[in-house]
This record gives structure tokens, C-alpha cells and sequence, in this order.
């Protein structure tokens, strides 16, 4: 039987992830509210029915409506957080006062963790909005191809059955098969941290390392991530599904991904700085980096990888020597855990 469905609709975050989702979900017949913080932007999205910076060819339904002030979202039931992960706790903060359905789902799509906190997103969420259900979406899933309806599968996690079920049933179409976890904290550490060997996979391909290196590095990486986010609440089976290993091959090898590209670039010799001003989206794996590194430091958590991606972003250290570093370490089992 069809459950109920959410009757005002908000995507928060006008970039290229927040514009497919609306996109998709105005495609489904869905009325979407499509918040930007930039009103230059927003409207040019309004005018020319595209967001030819952040998703360019790709028309924006006629239900999905671009707005620049918050208060136009009130009494919506579901809202889809999409801000970058450095904005989430401050937009968070300004909806605060602006009266949402009494029985309004929050729904997080931002992949990172607050630096200083140690927070995953829906945690940040909880803090500046109690007393709401708060949701997770994850998954290999990069803005270009969900727009363009390529098959793509994503996993929804929460602590409620009938909002999951619910939020399942919005987003499930024959292009888009969705899955349910109660592991809220492994689905949102396995998209947070992957963004960051992401970035040391694209070092490889900057340094111009083959496809063994590639392979090697990837598998590795997979076993740091699980090793650092059980000690940060996670559930080991989650790694092995859409938020782990899933989102982790996607990151590291696709040409969409951001995170990647910046690892190139610095493979190839070009400074972060010089790297972040030519972007105009944000690759969360820049600032995930520091989040990471130190919650490892804090839980005694053996990260190679991240500390040499640390090193080669916060520490000038050169991506040649990172990544020898990592191939040079002192060898051991691989299935030791420590």
C-alpha cells in the first residue's frame, strides 16, 4: 500500500548535488522548493530554467522553484539539506525560526564532518533543529547522471521505520533503486571519509601511477576507512555496501569526481590554493581532511592514508613523496585490524 506523500518539499543548496535531487524529484511530479543563498544565482535559475553553473544542459522542471529567502519553505515536511558541510550548522541555524510541519523530516545529502565537533552532518542537524526526525541519503551517486535519470542506487538511513519507508518510496523509480539502514553514522562516515582517499587516489593519477597502484591504494584505503569509522560508530556491514565501498570506487575513479580532480591537479604540481580559486563547487574531502585526521588522532587510529593527504595539504608535503611514503611503510598482514 502507498504510504503518505510529503506534501511541501525543500531542497536547501542550489549546487550541482541539491539541483539534480530537485530536478528528480520534480521529474517524479513532486512540487519542489529550491533555496540558494546567492539571489544573483538563484535568479538566473528562475530566468533561464537551468543552472548552467553548477549542472549545466539540464532543464529544471516546471515544479521546481528557485527561492533565495528561507522564510518562502515554511510549513514544508521534509527538508533536504545539500549546503556544503562548513555551511550546514549556520543555514541549519537561520530555519530555526521559521515554522516547519510539526511532523517534518530533515533530510541530510551532505557528505562531510564538522571540524572542532567531530559531528557527522545529521548530528549538527540535531543540535540547531531538536525534536525533528532527522534522515541520511548516501550513496555512489555523482549530479550528472542522476539528473539524466542513469540507473544509480542510494541508500536512506534513519532511526524512524515509516519516515525512511516513506522517504524510500519518494525517491525509488526505475532509475533509481533505494535502500534502508538504521546505521546512520555508517552511512554518513563511509560518505564523509571516502572523499578523502578520493583525493590521494586522483594524487596517483596526477603522478601518473597505473592501474596496480590504483587498485592497491583503493583497497587499502577501504580497510583504513572501516578501521576509523568503527571506532567513530559505524557497523562494519555498512562498509560493504552502497556508502562504503560502493561510494569509495565511484569517488576514486570517476572523472565527475571532484575530489579526485584535486588530487591530480596536486599530482601534477599545482597548489591547493591555486586549485580551490579555479573551482566553483566544493570538494569536501579539503576540509573532511582536517575533521578526519584529527578524530583519529583523538581515538589512537592507525590512518596512514589520511595522514599522508593531511601532510600533503596542511604541511606542503610533495604528493611524490605522500604516496612513497605510503607504498615504503613497514609490511604487514593484511587483515590486521589494529
Amino acid at each position: 500500500m502507498p504510504l503518505p506523500l510529503f506534501e511541501k518539499i525543500a531542497v536547501l543548496g542550489a549546487g550541482s548535488w541539491g539541483t539534480a535531487l530537485a530536478v528528480w524529484l520534480g521529474a517524479r511530479g513532486q512540487r519542489v522548493t529550491l533555496w540558494g543563498h546567492d539571489p544573483a544565482h538563484i535568479a538566473l535559475l528562475r530566468e533561464a530554467r537551468t543552472n548552467a553553473k553548477y549542472l549545466p544542459g539540464i532543464a529544471l522542471p516546471t515544479l521546481v522553484e528557485p527561492v533565495d529567502t528561507l522564510e518562502v519553505i515554511a510549513g514544508s515536511d521534509l527538508v533536504i539539506f545539500v549546503t556544503p558541510s562548513r555551511a550546514i550548522r549556520e543555514v541549519a541555524g537561520q530555519l530555526a525560526v521559521v515554522p516547519l510541519a510539526p511532523n517534518a523530516v530533515l533530510l541530510s545529502c551532505t557528505k562531510g564532518i564538522e571540524f572542532g565537533t567531530g559531528q557527522r552532518m545529521s548530528q549538527v542537524l540535531t543540535d540547531c533543529l531538536p525534536g525533528l526526525e532527522v534522515a541520511v541519503l548516501s550513496g555512489p551517486s555523482h549530479a550528472e547522471e542522476v539528473a539524466r535519470h542513469s540507473p544509480t542506487a542510494l541508500v536512506i538511513g534513519g532511526h524512524r521505520p515509516d519516515a525512511i519507508a516513506r522517504l524510500q518510496q519518494l525517491f525509488n523509480a526505475r532509475a533509481l533503486r533505494t535502500y534502508t539502514s538504521d546505521d546512520v553514522s555508517g552511512i554518513e562516515l563511509g560518505g564523509a571519509l571516502k572523499n578523502i582517499f578520493a583525493i590521494a587516489a586522483g594524487v596517483g593519477d596526477g603522478l601518473g601511477f597505473g592501474d596496480n597502484a590504483k587498485a592497491a591504494l583503493v583497497t587499502r584505503s577501504l580497510a583504513e576507512l572501516i578501521r576509523l569509522a568503527l571506532r567513530m560508530g559505524g557497523r562494519r556491514e555498512t562498509f560493504q555496501g552502497l556508502s562504503g565501498s560502493g561510494d569509495l570506487m565511484v569517488t576514486c575513479f570517476s572523472r565527475h569526481s571532484r575530489n579526485r580532480l584535486v588530487g591530480e591537479r596536486l599530482g601534477r604540481g599545482e597548489s591547493l590554493a591555486a586549485i580551490r580559486a579555479s573551482m566553483s563547487m566544493v570538494a569536501e574531502g579539503v576540509p573532511t581532511t582536517l575533521s578526519a585526521y584529527t578524530c583519529a588522532r583523538a581515538l589512537g587510529v592507525d590512518t596512514p592514508v589520511i595522514d599522508e593527504v593531511h601532510a600533503v595539504l596542511y604541511e606542503n608535503r610533495a604528493p611524490a613523496e605522500a604516496l612513497q611514503n605510503l607504498f615504503g611503510r613497514e609490511p604487514r598482514p593484511e587483515n590486521d585490524r589494529s
